[in-house]
């Protein structure tokens, strides 16, 4: 290997980082267990995407020459983290497309909220609309233009003295979604101020986590479910963790 071709230290370092949080991998599919700090793919800012990460991880580990394939087939805010699907071949990208258009993905969230809940149990179906200049959506009448229907369910799944842990089934994927169909229940998630909550979280996340995918393998047609561990360094996500 020539010196052009050996990988830095930052580089291994970055390699080792994807692969520690490697959930699921086959030849058609990469699952990620996504940090709160990290942009699936690129935006204004210039940081480098979560996308970019895991093709440089599939290149280094397959000796792949050229460019790799890497198709995002969904999307996570960013002070969010959790699973995220990517497809690393073109026929999985085309099928999984399909599969999220036809609702054929279960997405299961954990929300960390601030009040009770209405119910423990329950399903909102509203209509968001979103405002591009303020990156925020909101809850609207039916029949306002250029809203969409957004639907979900929830439950009740684990209480603490300040807070409660909400799991979230998405029936639709809407912009801000669970952040803004909470809020309007008054459970905002915690740290998250666009939505309500009263103060950030030190590192700027917040406290939703994209905690299980579960699906038919758009190529081995095999039923795979996939769960992501909470963020290890938080104390309240690992205590729900342990008590959910």
């Amino acid at each position: 290997m020539s010196s052009t071709e050996k990988m830095s230290s930052t580089e291994m370092m970055r390699s080792a980082d994807i692969a520690s949080r490697i959930l699921y991998e086959d030849n058609h599919l990469i699952v990620i267990n996504k940090l709160p700090s990290e942009i699936v793919q690129g935006d204004k800012t210039g940081d480098q995407p979560l996308g970019e990460l895991v093709k440089d991880y599939i290149k280094q580990k397959y000796h792949k020459p050229g460019k790799v394939f890497l198709g995002v087939t969904h999307r996570l805010d960013r002070p969010v983290s959790g699973a995220v699907i990517f497809a690393r071949t073109s026929k999985a990208l085309t099928r999984l497309n399909g599969m999220l258009k036809d609702r054929q993905i279960d997405k299961k969230y954990w929300a960390v909220v601030q009040s009770r809940p209405p119910s423990d149990n329950g399903r909102l179906i509203q209509f968001l609309k979103k405002n591009e200049i303020q990156n925020k959506s909101y809850v609207v009448a039916e029949g306002t233009p250029g809203a969409k229907r957004a639907e979900l369910t929830y439950r009740l799944i684990g209480e603490s003295d300040r807070y409660c842990l909400l799991e979230v089934l998405l029936m639709t994927g809407r912009h801000h979604q669970i952040r803004a169909q909470l809020a309007s229940i008054s459970c905002p998630i915690k740290g998250d101020l666009k939505y309500g909550f009263d103060r950030p979280n030190k590192d700027g996340s917040i406290h939703l986590h994209a905690r299980s995918v579960q699906l038919v393998h758009p190529v081995k047609q095999e039923e795979i479910e996939i769960v992501a561990p909470l963020p290890a360094s938080d104390p309240l996500w690992q205590f729900f963790d342990r008590s959910a």
